[in-house]
């Protein structure tokens, strides 16, 4: 979606609270300008019907397939996180929102960051298929040795085999915090 399509974050002030330290949202009460005459209805009569239906109601409660909340706003589907983001800091995020806690339904302010893709996924959860209980680190059957590697740049970079697994481990955390993932990185996934 370009950005010219997107409501302003002055009109999603206009229609939704959004309280920081919570993360919910509730629409507000609009008025007969924000809706047009219909050909069974005025204008008037669409908006109190609204506001008996959604006044003072929580907003984008519904949870997507990807697990995040989202909602309508004018016919289009938003993701609660990134309608939150705009609406705090008056701007549309520029890259990915990134749930700092790893809880995709978690859209307190403190929780979110606009952070482009690669910094998103140096703030993932372990892989459901790891098997040795630790980010970028692998049995290497035909060293019979620890392998410990990492993401840089879109490529992988080999950090050594280990005859230690303790060892392969804190390579690969020391080369985490030398490129810059975030200490969150290789938490248990959520359940």
């Amino acid at each position: 979606m370009t950005a010219k399509d997107l409501p302003t974050p002055a009109t999603l002030r206009k229609l939704l609270s959004y309280d920081p330290g919570t993360g919910l949202m509730v629409w507000k009460r609009r008025s007969p300008e924000m809706f047009t005459d219909g050909s069974r209805y005025t204008a008037e009569q669409v908006c109190t019907r609204w506001n008996t239906r959604f006044d003072g109601k929580p907003a984008f409660e519904t949870a997507t397939s990807l697990g995040y909340f989202g909602g309508r706003v004018f016919g289009k589907i938003y993701f609660a996180h990134r309608v939150a983001y705009a609406i705090h800091h008056g701007a549309w995020p520029h890259g990915q929102v990134d749930h700092i806690s790893g809880v995709k339904t978690d859209n307190r302010i403190a929780n979110l960051r606009d952070v482009s893709h690669s910094e998103n996924l140096r703030n993932a959860a372990i892989s459901s298929n790891n098997t040795s209980g630790a980010c970028g680190v692998s049995w290497n059957v035909a060293t019979s040795k620890w392998r410990a590697q990492i993401r840089r740049n879109r490529e992988q970079k080999h950090l050594g085999t280990f005859e230690n697994f303790d060892d392969a481990v804190a390579a690969r955390a020391a080369a985490e915090v030398k490129y810059g993932y975030h200490p969150n990185h290789g938490r248990p996934p959520l359940a």
